[in-house]
């Protein structure tokens, strides 16, 4: 019993270490959790993406809630891409990869943010320019991590 308890510890553990070494956030195989990311800027509110429009970037499934959306992105994905593969802002901020909540976003300077969760997002608004700054410098050393 403690062997197969083990067992399925270690294999939950090596899943969530593996899921964090990916440089987009994904999940349940979807990038951003299945939202839109174009949505963010042309409807100003999160929009969960639908399966007719995937479209495969960076090693991920992304999901658009329209053709056009989907295009638009295809353009030009570094417009509507969110920043750091779609992780936590704050996290990135503070040298790490965290999830996300697709409620707790933000545009700032045509560049889409994300946040764990509404909570953390305030703490983020609060310093987001200085925030913006450490998650930039971070970044290139988490996000294959």
């Amino acid at each position: 019993m403690k062997t197969l308890l083990f067992l399925i510890l270690a294999l939950t553990f090596q899943s969530l270490a593996f899921g964090q070494k990916s440089e987009v956030f994904v999940a349940d195989g979807k990038a951003i959790a299945g939202y839109d990311p174009v949505a963010y800027f042309t409807e100003k509110k999160p929009v969960m993406g639908k399966p007719e429009f995937k479209l495969e970037y960076q090693g991920a499934s992304w999901y658009f809630s329209s053709e056009a959306n989907k295009k638009l992105f295809q353009a030009n994905p570094n417009t509507y891409a969110p920043q750091y593969g779609g992780y936590c802002a704050f996290g990135a901020a503070g040298g790490y990869k965290a999830k996300i909540s697709p409620d707790a976003w933000a545009v700032v300077n045509n560049k889409l943010y994300l946040n764990y969760n509404q909570n953390v997002q305030k703490d983020w608004l609060k310093d987001q320019d200085e925030l913006i700054k450490k998650a930039d410098r971070n970044w290139p050393a988490i996000k294959n991590k």
